[in-house]
Formats: structure tokens, sequence, C-alpha cells
């Protein structure tokens, strides 16, 4: 789009656009996860410590009300963008997301201040998501404005590698603090450093965005006076417009959130709290997998250059939906085939009433308390009804234990050939590196030829609003539910791998909506 520019000028234009864009996603995810790692710590800090369970789900409920108003921001932003142009508002959200972000390493604690501290830190996180609304979205958009003709899926593949960036760069930063500091340094102080550290992002950010060009696709628009005077309501009025965001909304939004998140995040607690590999083997293993996630990125957006967006998207929504199970079935068997023998040939049984443990609630009866022990402890179990009424009964093979003992229901299970971690020496790393690597791939599918595509949906004048809307929508209401949505269904059934039915149920509902109505837009004209 920048071929009104002397060849060499024209590179020089789209690799600025490229860090300006990328930045502040990386900023974005950096920021996103060093917030939700750092929740234990934020909910002594921040909370009353009269019910430590509450302090936990109020540090928890702060960090998700950031993603509750991204769409917010997506709205008025987004619509910004599209009147006044993707330069400043792009400068506007990048100030306001990386100062607030930096703040937060400056907030005073609920020691000593009181409740004026979560009040603050709740004030932050809405500028946060309100920031990252218009950010997440706009980047897609001016980044695909500044490709060149024919190889945008290539060029605007880097965006979507700023995020297992930015969690690795935030994943290492904070394992290191802890490594080097003690305890109770990090609980005073060092728990501060990753934001304030965010300062340096924001001002490499600020200097590259002050510096980089309007969209040329905007500046076309502005010449023939085409810009939109209202774009959200434009957006919502238009059948076509509209049914395209719900296209994004349903199918490729929710399909790289769905896949992203068991791939990257998922995963990790599959493997220590389920399989109960070793933390930092596990750790290990995504993070070596995760970087192969930058070369598959880039190879399947330039596939999509070649062959189409539609079949690269299509073969990841398949692949996702298809592999998810066995994936992590997979992983239980060459992580712990000790535990997965006693999963399925010791039956484990709970007879209780008001078993209605909630992962993100206090246990308030034995049979809770039972729950919440075999979630814990990577048990299957059934649940039943009980015996007599008030009481709780647990049943491992051939033992029995009453109400809530856990030594004694520790004991049963060891009995019966449960472990508490995983065997290094049964443990095959290989195959659970390869099983991976099949989820990276569905990742890769879909975020290579994403970015591009977003752009390419929707016309030039309500482009910014009609992306950022649905996306930040999705990345919220379906790929923001996914943690609850798993972890209380797999509660719900009494099995890990239950709550799987999650992902792969939305992934399939997205693979067949996008089979029929997904368009081929690889050669679409940006200026329509």
């Amino acid at each position: 789009m920048a071929d009104h520019f002397p060849p060499s000028e024209s590179s020089a234009i789209q690799r600025k656009v490229a860090i300006a864009a990328c930045f502040g996603v990386f900023l974005e995810w950096y920021d996103f996860l060093t917030f939700a790692s750092l929740a234990t710590y934020f909910s002594t800090l921040f909370f009353p410590q009269e019910n430590p369970v509450a302090a936990l789900l109020a540090s928890l409920a702060t960090f998700g009300v950031g993603m509750l108003v991204r769409p917010l921001g997506a709205a008025l932003f987004g619509s910004l963008g599209d009147k006044y142009g993707r330069r400043p508002v792009f400068i506007a959200t990048i100030v306001l997301m990386g100062m607030a972000t930096f703040c937060v390493g400056l907030l005073p604690t609920y020691a000593q201040v009181g409740m004026l501290a979560p009040a603050l830190l709740l004030v932050l996180r809405l500028l946060q998501g309100f920031a990252v609304g218009g950010e997440i979205g706009g980047s897609a958009v001016y980044l695909t404005e500044h490709a060149p003709a024919g190889k945008r899926g290539f060029y605007t593949s880097v965006l979507q590698l700023m995020g297992p960036l930015g969690i690795l760069v935030s994943t290492l930063q904070v394992v290191l603090l802890q490594s080097l500091l003690s305890v109770d340094d990090f609980q005073a102080w060092g728990w501060r450093v990753p934001f304030l550290l965010s300062i340096v992002l924001l001002l490499i950010s600020i200097k590259s965005r002050v510096n980089m060009y309007e969209s040329p696709v905007f500046i076309h628009l502005r010449e023939k006076h085409a810009l939109s005077k209202a774009p959200l309501r434009e957006c919502l009025s238009n059948p076509h417009t509209l049914g395209r965001m719900a296209l994004l909304f349903f199918c490729i939004s929710a399909g790289g959130s769905l896949l992203f998140f068991s791939s990257q995040v998922y995963v990790n607690v599959y493997l220590k709290s389920v399989v109960r590999l070793d933390p930092q083997l596990a750790g290990t293993l995504v993070m070596l997998s995760t970087l192969l996630l930058f070369p598959l990125t880039i190879f399947f957006g330039w596939l999509s250059d070649r062959i189409g967006r539609r079949p690269v998207l299509l073969a990841g929504l398949l692949l996702g939906s298809l592999a998810i199970f066995p994936v992590f079935q997979g992983l239980m068997h060459y992580g712990n085939p000790t535990l997965e023998r006693f999963n399925r040939e010791v039956p484990v049984a709970l007879y209780g009433t008001s078993c209605a443990y909630d992962p993100f609630t206090k246990t308030s009866n034995d049979c809770e308390r039972n729950q919440e022990l075999f979630a814990k402890l990577g048990v299957s179990y059934t649940l039943y009804p009980a015996q007599t009424p008030d009481s709780t009964l647990v049943r491992i093979g051939k033992s029995e234990v009453a109400g809530f003992q856990l030594a004694a229901l520790t004991d049963a299970l060891k009995s019966e050939g449960w472990t508490e971690h995983a065997d290094p020496l049964q443990t095959n790393r290989v195959m659970i590196f390869l099983l991976l690597l099949i989820l990276l791939i569905a990742v890769g599918l879909i975020t290579g030829p994403q970015t591009a595509t977003l752009a390419e949906l929707f016309p030039a004048r309500t482009r910014y609003t009609a992306v950022a809307l649905p996306h930040n929508l999705s990345a919220g209401w379906i790929g923001g539910l996914s943690p609850f949505m798993i972890t209380l269904l797999s509660v719900k059934a009494g099995d890990a791998i239950s709550g799987m039915w999650y992902p792969v149920g939305l992934l399939t509902l997205a693979f067949v909506i996008g089979l029929i109505f997904l368009p081929e837009t690889r050669n679409v004209s940006l200026e329509g």
C-alpha cells in the first residue's frame, strides 16, 4: 500500500510501521501476563486479609474487569481511528496503556492507605483494558494497510508473534526476580519491578509511533472526502459488515484465542497440576515448544499469500478441534503412565449432598472439600447421591473414608497405586514435546494469516471499528472465559480432560461457520 513511495523509502516505512505496531501489542501481552502471574501477590498487598479467599477472588476480579472494558475501548478508539486517522489514535492508546501499567508499580498498598489501594488498582486496570481495546485490532488494520501487495500475510504475521514473546519476557522476568530476591523482598518491593520497567517499553513505543506515517488507505479516503461520520452506527446498520463482524467474532478471533489459550496457558497448568510433572520440566517443555511458534506463524502467513487465507484458517480450526482431546490424553499417557493407569483401573466414588464445588469460591462442606482435593491431585471420580442424609463417603478401590480426612484419603490413594508426582524415569519428554507441537501447528495456521484477514474482511471507511469491536469481544467473552469454563466443566465431570469440551465444541462450531461463510480475501483491495 506504500507503492507511491520510492522502493527504498517504501521498505523503510514498512519497517517503521511494523516496529510501531508490534511494540504496542508486545507491551499489552507483557502487561497482561505480568498482572495475571502476580494476582496472588496483589490479593495480599491490595485487599483486606480477614478472608484470604475473598481477597484472592477480588484480585482476580480486578484483573478480569480489564477484559470487560476492552469492547468499550474498541468502540470508542475504533470510531476515532476511522474518523480522524490511525496514527493519532495509536499514539493515544499506547500512552494511556503504558502509563497505567507503569503507575501500578507506584501504587501504595492496603497497609499504607486502606481501601484507597484497591480502588486505585481498579481504576488503573480499567484504563489498561480500555486502551487495549483500541490497540488490539487497530494494530492489525494499521499494519495491513501498509503491507506490500501480494505479501500481506507474510508481512503482518509478525504481529502475532508479540503475544508469545510478551509471555516469554514477562515469565522469565518474574522467575528471575523470584530467584534473585528473598520471598520477603519480592513481596515488599520486587513485584513492582516488572511494572516500573515497562516505562522503557513505553518510551520506545512512543518514539516509534510519533515518527510513523498515517495509513495510505486513510489518506486516500480523506482526500476523497469519503470518511465515515459515525463508524460504529454505520457498522451496526450495514447487514454485510455486521455479518462479517459476527464471522470474525465466532470464527477467526474465537478460534485464535481458544487455540492460543489451550496451547500456551492451560497446557502448562495441565502438565503441572493434572499430569503432575515437575514444574520446572513442564515450564521448560512449554517454553521450548513456544519458540517454534515464531517460525510456524511466519511460514503460515507466507503460505496464505500463496494458496489463500481461507484454506489455511480452516485447516487450523479443523486440526485444533480434532487434536485437542488426543493431545491432552497423550500428555497424560507419556507424562505420567502410573496416574493414567490409576484413573483407568481404580474406581473412585464420592457420595454426598450439596456437592457444588466451585474452584473460585470457598468450600462449604466435606463433599466439596473432597471434590477440591481430587481436582488438585488429578484424580478422576464419579459423584453419587449421599447414601444417608447429610453424610459424605469416599470409596477408593476397596477402601472407604467417611467425611473428609486428608491423611486417610491420601493413604487410600497411594495404596491403590496413585503417586504424588510423575516418575521422571517414565516421562517421555520427546513425545510430550511432539504433542505440544501439534497444538502449535494449529495455532500457527490461525495466527499466520489472521492479522491480514481481519483487515481484508471490511471496507476501509469503517475498518478500524469493524475489526476492533468483535475481536475484543471474542477475546474477552470466549477466550477470556476459557480458564473458568474448562476448570468448571472438569470439576463438575470429575475428570480433568472433560473441560476440554469447551474449546473443542467452540472450535468445531467455528470450523463449520468458516466452511460455510468465510470468504477468500487474499487479493481484495484495501481501498474498497
